[in-house]
């Protein structure tokens, strides 16, 4: 790792183990032809707040338990019991909906509350016969993992419901829901909505809504036979991970600062129009074939490799060139910062300050801008539209960056960071770990954990502090858990750049303030 400093060795990160979850889409009979219902997440959750999703959970061991206790699923194997009795019981918690043999019914707010409370009321409640509950009406029709960079995974059942004339509309909870907001809308419009920015939703959610939109197209809008294609062999496995319209992730497992796992690769542009590939980290055979199928796609679908971009000159960021020659042909461009590290590349071109990268596509032309964002590393880029920042390593949401002792710069970084922040972008992608649609929030901790830690460095010195060891302690004191070797070499950063701003020295006793 380029970053780390010399004799520290960094682990490999771990992958999270995916948790199993489900989550159902229930659609009707509109006016004007097959709705879908989605549900609007509230802005406090720690997760996917204010995103657009569907009514589900975790599948805990008391759904398995359920399921032989109330014995309505006798008839399936495996998890699959426990499955369908998570979701009938989220259904019946999230918006009140029973779904019975061929029925779906009303559940009571008291009892919505009780379920919430206690699971186990639930089970009474279907075994009692106050409200209904079957898996006939029950399909499967995909299955989603979690992309492996998020620290928080889950292999997600998507199943599906259609709701019989005259059943009874969903209906939020009136205390205690993690939804504040219920649409129907049709597939075709819910991904409108989401490729114009007005709606957020999470890339399975993208992949499960454009696979119904296409079902009923090719089933003359037949909801039933549409659904029977799906659940005849349900998707599952590798697929698009649209994170934004026109901002596609290839996570690639790399050597990288834990607890990162992957080097985020992204494809930039609309489907059938020009693209250019960032950070194509890949070095492993599996890596490899990983992007190599992805720029399959890429091409069947009729889209143009224009360019690929480096971020930085970070190992973790640049995969083995002469492999990715036999997988695509593009010219590179980078910084010359950059371009000094690599091997001689026969077409490339110089990156500059405010230079545009147009990328037209079916929908209209999207301009990327250059930003030089100095201070991890001499010449690191970022990108951004209008609305987007692909961010490199200037930001992350789980773990940290480095600014290097042997060629960061402090200054340089912070500045970076409010360069950034300034662009007000409505979502940030970084390089490492899971994206942000609240660049905000995240650069200005950032801009202020950092400048603490730049005025900690200083306060040490001017109460005559001088030994680096020293200077480290009281400026981490807010994080004594911090790796020793990194500690130091992060406090050398901070003093390089206040020497290099002229306010203070290095003396043979140790730093000193000027003057």
């Amino acid at each position: 790792m380029d970053e780390a400093p010399d004799g520290l060795e960094i682990p490999q990160g771990r992958i999270a183990k995916p948790r199993n979850s489900v989550s159902i889409l229930l659609t009707r009979d509109g006016k004007n032809g097959i709705e879908v219902l989605l549900a609007h997440r509230i802005s406090t959750l720690r997760a996917f707040a204010d995103f657009w999703s569907l009514p589900g959970g975790g599948i805990k061991d008391f759904d398995h338990d359920a399921a032989i206790k109330i014995e309505i699923l006798p008839d399936l194997d495996n998890d699959w019991p426990g499955t369908f009795a998570a979701i009938l019981r989220e259904t019946a918690e999230e918006v009140g909906l029973a779904i019975g043999e061929s029925t779906v019914e009303r559940v009571s707010m008291p009892l919505r509350h009780s379920i919430m409370e206690d699971p186990s009321k639930w089970v009474a409640a279907v075994n009692s016969r106050s409200i209904p509950t079957s898996h006939q009406q029950i399909s499967h029709i995909g299955t989603r993992t979690t992309p492996p960079f998020a620290p928080l995974r889950f292999c997600n059942q998507f199943m599906h419901t259609h709701l019989p004339p005259g059943s009874p509309d969903p209906e939020l909870l009136d205390v205690g829901s993690e939804f504040d907001a219920l649409v129907w809308m049709s597939p075709e419009n819910a991904i409108l909505s989401w490729e114009s920015g007005e709606m957020l939703t999470a890339p399975p959610i993208v992949t499960l809504l454009r696979d119904v939109a296409n079902s009923l197209k090719e089933n003359n809008q037949d909801i039933v036979a549409a659904i029977n294609q799906l659940s005849s062999a349900p998707p599952s496995g590798e697929h698009r991970i649209e994170l934004a319209p026109g901002v596609e992730c290839i996570p690639i497992r790399t050597q990288t600062l834990p607890p990162a796992t992957h080097t985020n690769c992204f494809i930039l542009g609309e489907r059938g129009g020009k693209r250019i590939i960032v950070d194509p980290a890949a070095r492993t055979e599996e890596g490899l074939a990983y992007l190599a199928r992805r720029i399959t796609e890429l091409t069947n679908d009729g889209g143009e490799i224009i360019a690929t971009v480096f971020t930085h000159r970070h190992q973790d960021h640049i995969g083995d060139l002469a492999q990715l020659k036999r997988i695509y042909q593009a010219p590179i461009w980078a910084t010359k910062e950059t371009f000094d590290s690599l091997p001689t590349i026969e077409s490339k071109t110089i990156l500059q300050q405010d230079d545009v990268i147009s990328l037209d596509g079916p929908s209209g032309t999207t301009n990327w801008t250059v930003h030089l964002t100095p201070g991890h590393c001499p010449g690191h880029i970022c990108l951004a539209t209008n609305r987007y920042v692909v961010s490199g390593d200037l930001a992350v949401m789980v773990g940290t960056i480095l600014v290097p002792s042997s060629d960061g710069d402090m200054d340089d970084y912070i500045d970076s960071l409010r360069r950034i922040r300034s662009l007000n972008s409505t979502m940030l992608f970084p390089a490492h770990g899971p994206f942000t649609h609240q660049p905000a929030k995240l650069l200005d901790r950032y801009i202020s954990h950092r400048e603490g830690r730049h005025a900690r460095v200083l306060e040490a010195l001017n109460r005559g502090i001088t030994k680096i060891e020293d200077i480290a302690n009281h400026a981490y004191a807010d994080t004594p858990d911090a790796h020793p070797m990194l500690k130091v070499d992060q406090t050398l950063s901070h003093l390089r750049s206040h020497e290099r701003a002229g306010r203070i020295h290095k003396t043979t006793d140790g730093w000193k303030i000027n003057g």
